[in-house]
């Protein structure tokens, strides 16, 4: 569900807050090395074909990826709702860490909730354990919807990853 400000008297009106309740942390072995595993979450090409939950397409899947680079996703949900995503990437280690914002953003490209997303890549043998953490730093009454699916959306995103990394092997 995306939401619309009409202006800027109505954006100022909506309340804001943090959300520490709804941070999650989700970590799921995947049944590939590291290092495609990292590559996967860096390229464009193959980020659009797991990123989102079941169901989901990626209509745009624009990354920069370097301290200060963009990102911008806009997926297409099963009912045909799109949903525009936007963010930053604040750390890149390769092969270890990912850290970059994610905020859902509105028709107007305003920020629905602001999300810190933390990706560790450890090595597990020939599999690599992952694990997401999302820290919430600020959400609105409009974003109640995607706080209370965080936690299954990021699970999803991770079966799909693990099942897209499968038909690279």
């Amino acid at each position: 569900m995306v939401a619309v400000l009409h202006n800027k008297e109505s954006m100022a009106r909506k309340k804001t807050s943090a959300r520490a309740d709804s941070d999650v942390m989700v970590r799921r072995e995947i049944d590939a090395p590291r290092g495609l595993v990292f590559e996967a979450w860096i390229e464009p090409r193959h980020l659009c074909q797991w990123w989102g939950p079941h169901g989901f397409t990626n209509l745009r899947c624009e990354l920069d990826v370097r301290q200060g680079g963009a990102i911008r996703i806009d997926m297409r949900g099963p009912d045909g709702t799109v949903y525009l995503m936007g963010g930053f990437y604040e750390e890149v280690v390769v092969p270890d860490r990912l850290v970059f914002s994610t905020s859902p953003l509105d028709s107007l490209d305003h920020s629905l909730l602001d999300v810190l997303n933390t990706v560790l890549f450890e090595n597990d043998g020939h599999k690599t354990m992952l694990t997401v953490q999302a820290h919430v730093l600020r959400s609105t009454e409009e974003s109640a919807p995607y706080l209370q699916e965080m936690e299954s959306d990021w699970k999803e995103s991770l079966e799909r990853l693990d099942s897209y990394l499968g038909t690279l092997r």
